[in-house]
């Protein structure tokens, strides 16, 4: 099988720094040799493959926008972007991981943790020692946070934890949950070790999608964590939101991985699948559909090479991230789901990636904000008006 050249159709690489395309073809070249040969394998036994943690650990991926001071690359955020963008056109799943690590545990630990808890935890966490997850979702509250149920209660040198988390990337593999509660009705941030009593994080199964990656429930029953175990410097459900926001930027540009997939795939295999005397790639209807993906891919390139220079420039905004997160996951199923129309049944076995990145991408779509309530993020935004309150 060839290998993967990328999708570059207005030279996009022509507006990246050595170091960019450095760390992107670094990354590119492990998910080929190391991932792509194993991750139909891992779908199909909804098995995550442990043994790249180390591996991708080494290249620097986890937490690599943050400070060298805690053993991260402290890449810029367009770097930052492209390791997401190649992490996914191996797997969702993957992606998922690594931005669960970096933009919601590192993140917060980062910018909202004591001196004490970042020395501790940062530098395990960029080496892949310790993997974290991030608590917010809940079973009845998804996109209204601050709906949340789960309660956290001063006990003389300690906080009584009680409720429960859903839909948790990592949770039950995790040394450490980064965990939002109700303290006194303001939402805190708190840390809770694995082992901690009070404390089980059971795997949900029975998934369709993300197969390949931990989904995991949160339970916490009169779970009792030291004090010193509350970020300090956070108060308020401003706090998780911003976090998400770091991982919506990563999810705008992974999916770009997954369109690459799967446009890769449909490109080469209209080219050689022969019907009617010729390859299906000399009919109208195939090139119309070639065209669009690569219109789609191309402005999704565009849409996150800009916010990620405005991120580096400290001008982002959330309905920033909201616009690329939307566009670029709705674009990303609509590419997947042409593809996989276009190998006609080929399109379903795991001989070609489209059947999972197109299933991945229904979650992906999903998570950290909907299409529609990333729409109404911007509406407000546009308008001064929110129609959600």
């Amino acid at each position: 099988m060839q290998k993967f050249q990328g999708v570059d159709y207005y030279n996009f690489d022509s507006l990246l720094s050595e170091e960019e395309i450095l760390v992107r073809n670094a990354v590119r070249d492990y998910v080929e040799d190391n991932i792509i040969p194993v991750i139909e394998e891992h779908n199909q036994n909804c098995t995550f493959p442990m043994e790249v943690i180390p591996e991708i650990a080494e290249l620097g991926v986890f937490g690599a926008n943050l400070p060298e001071k805690y053993g991260c690359a402290n890449l810029n955020n367009v770097a930052y972007g492209l390791i997401m963008q190649e992490l996914e056109r191996g797997d969702s799943g993957l992606r998922s991981f690594v931005s669960v690590q970096g933009a919601l545990v590192m993140y917060p630990i980062f910018s909202y943790g004591s001196e004490k808890q970042k020395d501790y935890w940062l530098p395990k966490l960029a080496a892949g020692t310790a993997i974290g997850c991030f608590g917010l979702t809940e079973p009845d509250f998804g996109s209204n946070p601050g709906g949340m149920i789960t309660r956290a209660v001063k006990d003389g040198d300690s906080y009584i934890l009680n409720g429960a988390k859903m839909w948790i990337t990592n949770g039950t593999i995790a040394d450490v949950a980064v965990v939002w509660a109700k303290l006194d009705g303001v939402v805190r941030g708190f840390l809770v070790e694995k082992g901690t009593p009070g404390y089980s994080a059971p795997e949900q199964k029975g998934k369709f999608s993300l197969r390949a990656s931990i989904t995991s429930e949160l339970i916490f029953q009169d779970c009792r964590i030291p004090a010193e175990n509350i970020l300090p410097n956070v108060a308020g459900l401003p706090g998780p939101l911003k976090c998400l926001t770091q991982a919506r930027y990563g999810i705008s540009w992974g999916v770009i991985g997954s369109m690459m997939a799967c446009y890769d795939s449909a490109l080469n295999y209209s080219k050689t699948r022969i019907q009617f005397d010729k390859p299906i790639a000399s009919f109208q209807l195939i090139q119309n559909k070639l065209a669009e993906m690569i219109t789609e891919i191309t402005k999704a390139q565009f849409i996150t090479l800009q916010l990620g220079r405005l991120k580096d420039a400290g001008k982002m905004n959330h309905q920033q991230v909201s616009l690329a997160k939307r566009n670029n996951c709705k674009e990303a199923l609509n590419i997947a789901r042409v593809a996989r129309d276009m190998l006609g049944a080929n399109g379903i076995t795991d001989e070609y990636p489209v059947i999972r990145h197109m299933c991945n991408l229904e979650s992906v779509k999903t998570y950290e904000g909907t299409e529609d309530i990333h729409a109404l993020a911007i509406g407000a935004d546009i308008t001064g008006i929110q129609a959600f309150r």
